[in-house]
């Protein structure tokens, strides 16, 4: 992969600009076991951040089907 792919393929991803810049001076410097390194930290991170989004998105599931099954409850009407 070129400098530019890679740098693309960062961007694409929304990987942190410091990461970014990191992991293309690694590049850079040949050190691909360091740049491996730092893309696998990165996806970690990223893996955090997708759990967090399914655990509010969860959340939000769950006042919907609550607000839903009051308004079955009250005939469409929303019980105040």
């Amino acid at each position: 992969m070129d400098k530019e792919k890679l740098k693309q393929c960062l961007m694409d991803t929304g990987c942190h600009e410091d990461t970014s810049e990191n992991i293309l001076k690694q590049y850079e410097a040949g050190s691909m076991e360091n740049m491996f390194r730092l893309l696998k930290k990165e996806r970690c991170r990223m893996m955090d951040e997708y759990h967090e989004c399914g655990r509010k998105i969860d959340c939000m599931d769950f006042m919907l089907r609550k607000i839903e099954s009051e308004m079955n409850k009250n005939n469409g009407g929303i019980k105040r």
